[in-house]
């Protein structure tokens, strides 16, 4: 197994700059421009940023403003004031629910205002259009690992996925559609960050970016230096937002250490104090969905107690449970290209994703044998409902079956992937149309990964790539005799999938 596909312990970075230039009052135009005063931090000095959130001319109260630390509320007439410092690069709104989520040039949220640092005092104003049809029922989309690194991976992005993706919007119905990229936008070739912008606005619904390792910037002293290049094209890298009754906060737990391309997955104390301000203004029980790249926890050490944690789950993780107790929260992440759902605690739900690349680019599945695609999530007043949409496959599409005898491991047994599974799903399987019992739940490998991955010399592509062990696999073993076979899976939903093969 080569350094890079043990990705847990090196992922390599991207090394990346843009250039700099200084700007007067912060308009609504500036957020495009997204431009740093160079040298700017040399010497500590105080700046006031006051402003207005307005509709339609008229002010919008108790709208969030922060500027990365602080977190207050607009007045009744829709004034805010910050003292803040040249050491914060931004000033941002919680996009309040009802209204639309304006969008920058390269397709991505607009939220934010870069503080001018030459002046004292900044005057800024958010202005805010009604949503043509009310928020309390939208949809969004989780796109993990993009990670672009060639121009024909860009091509397969903008030519296969997307246009999948899009089939996908079509059919929601809904003008209240938004995305949310789940970090490794790119694979470190910065100049592939115009391309993956351009399948964001072939999308034409808002994107919310989350800041993945492989979007970094290599090569820097300290974590805090690595994120100029997303910053230039995103933002800040943690903000939050709400649509209808579901509050979203975005974090980067990506923390780079300043050594070769090492980093560990971590939620520094200055996002974890701005996220206690920011959840203070959500009433506990609300609905909280936090997006960032690496997983707060996966099985996968497990299923492998010899590998190193440190680059794949988030160490200071419990602390982050405790900011987000007493709401339903669910954590959005990608960066395994493996899928898993995992029911933490009782109103904490990961959501580990499989990524639109696959196994990094090299076929059409992960390397747990999970389909390349992305999440579909439907959001009904505060309740959630999700499924996992593999790239040009049907929606009803939710698992994979093999017969007796194809899977190497298990030869006498069929087996079934389920890649969405998680502990409220049930799996049954029928012998000429008689319930058999229900399919037992095993770790393994997918067959078709093992037919695809295995070995040094598979996949062409990417040779690191191996199969991966996965929980989310399933078995059972029929007579010699049976002359048909149903395999029927049902999500936490109720949503009924089944499949009859013909012996």
């Amino acid at each position: 197994m080569s350094s890079r596909r043990n990705f847990i312990k090196n992922i390599a970075l991207s090394a990346g700059a843009t250039s700099l230039i200084s700007m007067n009052t912060i308009t609504a135009s500036a957020s495009e421009d997204l431009v740093l005063v160079e040298g700017s931090s040399a010497n500590f000095k105080a700046i006031k940023v006051e402003g207005r959130v307005v509709t339609n001319g008229k002010g919008i109260s108790n709208v969030s403003v922060s500027d990365g630390t602080q977190v207050v509320l607009t007045d009744k007439n829709g004034y805010f004031s910050i003292i803040t410092h040249n050491q914060r690069e931004f000033v941002f709104i919680s996009i309040p629910s009802g209204y639309e989520i304006k969008q920058l040039a390269n397709g991505s949220a607009d939220f934010f205002y870069r503080i001018n640092k030459t002046k004292t005092t900044n005057t800024v104003e958010f202005t805010l259009k009604p949503v043509a049809e009310s928020d309390i029922n939208h949809h969004f989309l989780v796109l993990a690992d993009p990670q672009i690194q060639k121009i024909e991976e860009a091509e397969q992005l903008l030519t296969e996925s997307v246009p999948d993706m899009q089939k996908t919007i079509a059919s929601l119905g809904s003008t209240n559609v938004f995305g949310i990229g789940c970090g490794d936008l790119i694979w470190d070739k910065h100049e592939l960050f115009e391309k993956y912008n351009q399948a964001v606005k072939n999308l034409s619904i808002p994107f919310f970016q989350v800041f993945g390792n492989h979007d970094a910037d290599l090569g820097q002293r300290s974590d805090e230096k690595t994120h100029t290049t997303f910053n230039n094209l995103y933002g800040p890298q943690y903000y939050s937002f709400n649509r209808g009754e579901i509050h979203y906060v975005v974090i980067d737990d990506v923390f780079f250490i300043g050594k070769g391309k090492e980093y560990i997955g971590y939620i520094t104390e200055e996002q974890l104090a701005w996220l206690e301000r920011d959840l203070a203004n959500v009433p506990k029980g609300s609905t909280v969905i936090v997006s960032q790249h690496i997983p707060s926890y996966t099985g996968y050490f497990e299923r492998n107690p010899t590998s190193s944690s440190l680059g794949a789950m988030v160490s200071n993780r419990e602390h982050l449970y405790q900011v987000l107790e007493g709401y339903n929260a669910h954590l959005m992440s990608g960066h395994t290209h493996f899928n898993e759902t995992i029911v933490i605690k009782d109103r904490l739900v990961e959501h580990c994703h499989g990524t639109v690349c696959g196994a990094w680019w090299s076929g059409p599945i992960c390397s747990d044998g999970t389909p390349s695609g992305y999440g579909v999530y439907t959001a009904k007043g505060s309740q959630l409902e999700w499924y996992y949409k593999g790239t040009n496959l049907d929606k009803n599409i939710q698992f994979r079956a093999y017969k007796a005898g194809e899977h190497p491991d298990f030869k006498d047994n069929w087996s079934v992937n389920i890649w969405n599974w998680d502990a409220k799903w049930q799996a049954y399987w029928y012998e000429d149309g008689v319930r058999k019992g229900e399919l037992v739940q095993v770790t393994g490998r997918d067959p078709l990964s093992i037919k695809l991955h295995e070995g040094p010399k598979l996949p062409e592509k990417r040779k690191w790539v191996e199969p991966e062990l996965t929980d989310h696999l399933f078995l059972f073993r029929p007579s010699k005799t049976a002359k048909s076979i149903t395999i029927e899976v049902i999500d936490r939903f109720g949503k009924v999938y089944s499949e009859l093969y013909s012996l």
